[in-house]
């Protein structure tokens, strides 16, 4: 049974490795990443969540965040509605929620830190990011 889990472990990894190869991992250990993940991209949320982070690109870019909004067949980068690009892998990877919409962080190594399926205010983001211990460690180094 053990034996199980652990090839489960690792067979689960590399999936999500491999789907994450579509830029996602491209960022480890360099960017931080926030997926907005929608069902409806005419959503209030969806829309609310765009607009409140684009207040707030200076805090964005300082805290090396990269933003990807997910649909169902498609996703972007950044917070204008620029050119999407064709493909499900990020939604059905990171879509967990039966909500229509949800927020995921990703930290410098890879690891989700923070999901939620409401509307995610800049400054619990950036408290979130902000007691991180790679972030500690930058704003020292820049206040040195």
């Amino acid at each position: 049974m053990k034996i199980f889990k652990i090839l489960f472990f690792i067979i689960s990894i590399i999936n999500v490795t491999k789907g994450m190869s579509q830029n996602i991992a491209s960022h480890q250990w360099k960017n931080r990443v926030l997926l907005i993940i929608t069902d409806d991209s005419d959503s209030i949320t969806f829309q609310n969540q765009i607009k409140t982070l684009q207040t707030h690109e200076n805090g964005l870019t300082d805290r090396k965040l990269i933003v990807y909004q997910i649909k169902k067949h498609s996703y972007t980068t950044g917070l204008k509605d620029e050119e999407w690009k064709d493909s499900s892998k990020l939604y059905k990877i990171f879509k967990t929620a039966n909500t229509p919409f949800e927020v995921i962080l990703i930290g410098l190594d890879g690891g989700i830190k923070l999901r939620q399926s409401d509307l995610l205010t800049c400054e619990a983001l950036f408290s979130t990011i902000d007691v991180m211990p790679m972030r500690k460690e930058a704003l020292k180094r820049k206040n040195k």
